[in-house]
């Protein structure tokens, strides 16, 4: 059985943390969300395309996470959250994905 596609994992990451955290309103059991599965598309990516677009991966998905808070006060939480999404996951597709679509 192979990995699910990093674009897969960095979706579930980004919107599953964001749901956990505001569905239970603890914070940090949404960051250990968004955490196990940013490590887990770095790591898929890693084993597809070697260190290099993992490492870009990675920082992707933390700097998404980054910007969607500033930007959620811009256009609301859940667009921010599927922007980003969106974004890291066309990053995923391109670097690590491009066999999985």
């Amino acid at each position: 059985m192979s990995a699910l596609p990093s674009a897969v994992l960095t979706t579930a990451g980004l919107i599953g943390g964001y749901s956990v955290a505001r569905a239970t309103g603890n914070r940090p059991l949404g960051g250990a969300v968004l955490a196990v599965f940013g490590a887990a598309a770095v790591e898929t990516c890693r084993r597809r395309s070697g260190l290099g677009p993992a490492l870009a991966l990675g920082s992707v998905y933390v700097g998404a996470f980054g910007l969607s808070h500033p930007l959620a006060k811009k256009i609301g939480s859940w667009p921010a959250v599927l922007g980003v999404t969106a974004a890291t996951a066309a990053v995923a597709v391109a670097s690590a994905d491009r066999g999985d679509v």
